[in-house]
């Protein structure tokens, strides 16, 4: 049955066609309708199972490449590709037409991916614990449910999982939009030669979480990571004035320690609410509704172009007056547009520093490239730290 004449079948069909126009008569279409879900319900089966059969044979066709050309090395064909995964969810957000949101419609879409994903070699992904953190739901978000997600104690962890290979990609914070950089990320990079292959952005909304044996009307101590804390500062004074706010190391230790606590409450978002099981009395309580946290996702292997990227680059300058300036001047003659640029001091040395400059494109652009080379004569050393898919979700 085609989509179209499918819609048509429904349209058409109306109670006063089923029966007498009385209460059975709702009841008889609503028994149509369900019948009309359910052969839907089974054609979706039988197409995920399809579409899962595909992921398979894709994988035996990279496993036999792989054996077919004589490397003698431990490497595994790469099974996951940010830039295909980005053109596909992209697609499906511009061919949906409703009723389901587009990016409702992805998210579905990004779980089906994540399942077959699975089939084909199942992705073991690092991030800044502990579970129920944000870097958590921006893991989930990104790589969806099927990926064996696991917490790391610090970033510099996460990196080391990574480059042991244990993990094979890693989600780190890089910047909140209230709260700024995170320099640990940064410096990960100065010591590390993982490249960037994604992004993800992650609204950020926090939540009043109770225990189901919390007294509320008790309390006595609020927990939260620190910026959380700060990022409700307002709503807490107002409704919560007189109540310590007691600062923990994430919001997922906030949560856990509700667990053996009458008289405490915790801020933190929906994934550590549905991990240690508690209940959201006041959601949404952040002070900016337009609160966002960029991660990104670090890996070992260069991605292609998706049609949209980004190019980070880390450049070690002279020490001289207009350095900056000597540096930004071929990304705006070759029309390259930065859309962030930080800062660091260049370890072990006194008094030097690095840039870590964003800009729009990938590094096979000829205009990226061109001005990434011109920019190599006037520094001490350039590194591309990745180009990347913008983040779709």
């Amino acid at each position: 049955m085609s989509e179209q004449s499918s819609e048509q079948n429904i349209d058409n069909v109306n109670p006063a066609a089923l029966g007498a126009n009385d209460a059975s008569t709702d009841q008889a279409f609503l028994n149509h309708l369900r019948q009309k879900i359910d052969a839907v319900d089974c054609e979706i089966h039988t197409l995920i199972n399809d579409r899962a059969k595909l992921a398979q044979q894709v994988a035996a066709v990279k496993k036999e490449h792989v054996a077919k050309s004589g490397v003698t090395t431990d490497k595994n064909p790469i099974f996951y590709r940010p830039e295909r995964e980005a053109q596909v969810l992209k697609a499906v957000m511009a061919r949906n037409t409703g009723p389901i949101a587009d990016e409702k419609m992805a998210r579905l879409f990004r779980e089906i991916m994540s399942v077959c994903l699975d089939l084909e070699a199942p992705q073991r992904i690092a991030f800044l614990g502990p579970v129920g953190t944000f870097t958590h739901a921006a893991a989930l978000k990104h790589f969806g449910k099927a990926a064996d997600t696991v917490p790391m104690t610090t970033i510099t962890d996460v990196f080391r999982e990574v480059e042991a290979g244990t993990a094979m990609y890693g989600v780190v914070p890089v910047e909140n939009s209230s709260e700024g950089v995170v320099n640990h990320t940064l410096d990960g990079f100065l010591s590390s030669s993982l490249k960037i292959i994604g992004e993800v952005e992650l609204p950020i909304h926090q939540n009043f979480l109770v225990a189901e044996h919390t007294k509320v009307d008790g309390l006595s101590r609020i927990y939260s990571h620190q910026q959380s804390l700060a990022q409700c500062r307002h709503w807490l004074d107002v409704n919560f004035p007189n109540v310590e706010r007691v600062a923990v190391s994430s919001n997922g230790e906030a949560a856990r320690r509700l667990k053996n606590e009458w008289h405490s409450a915790a801020i933190a978002g929906d994934v550590a609410a549905a991990e240690y099981d508690l209940h959201k009395l006041y959601s949404n309580i952040e002070d900016n509704p337009s609160n966002t946290t960029r991660f990104l996702i670090i890996g070992h292997e260069a991605i292609a172009p998706s049609g949209q990227d980004k190019t980070s680059i880390v450049v070690s300058a002279h020490d001289k007056a207009g350095a900056l300036i000597e540096i930004l001047k071929p990304l705006s003659y070759h029309g390259v547009s930065m859309t962030s640029i930080e800062t660091r001091p260049e370890r072990p040395n006194k008094w030097a520093y690095v840039f870590f400059i964003d800009m729009d494109g990938h590094i096979q652009d000829p205009n990226v490239s061109a001005a990434i080379a011109d920019i190599r004569p006037l520094v001490k050393d350039v590194r591309v730290l990745g180009s990347y898919p913008k983040a779709v979700l």
